[in-house]
């Protein structure tokens, strides 16, 4: 039989070419793990551990939340691990997706960089074009 304290959710998030697999559990207060370092470790910024923390603002519930990330630059996968938190959330309590998918956390920014074009320099910029 499975014991309560080992139960989890687990989600993906994505961003870019950035991919968390998040798992959430409830714990007695928020913890979180990233690729095996604490989030202070991993993501070095403020800016970066608060956007992490977003979904968890309105929430009285506290877990413990464990990730792998893959991919991306820092910023992409901080926006990913938002991504699976808040889809895990929302596995975990439906009543709390209005608010947030209000705020925007659902929502997968599929924004990536477009690749680049034979005979040209970048995805869309040419070689410097002369008349004579």
């Amino acid at each position: 039989m499975e014991d309560k304290s080992t139960r989890y959710i687990e989600s993906v998030g994505r961003r870019k070419t950035s991919v968390a697999r998040v798992r959430i559990t409830p714990a007695a207060k928020n913890s979180f793990v990233v690729n095996e370092k604490d989030l202070e470790t991993y993501f070095g910024t403020k800016e970066l551990q608060m956007i992490v923390k977003q979904p968890l603002s309105e929430i009285k519930d506290k877990f413990k939340i464990t990730a792998k990330i893959l991919g991306g630059g820092i910023h992409s996968q901080a926006e990913a691990m938002r991504h699976g938190i808040a889809r895990s959330l929302v596995s975990n309590d439906l009543e709390l997706r209005k608010e947030l998918k209000k705020a925007g956390y659902l929502k997968r920014d599929p924004r990536s960089k477009e690749r680049r074009k034979f005979g040209l320099k970048k995805a869309r910029k040419a070689p410097q074009w002369s008349k004579r």
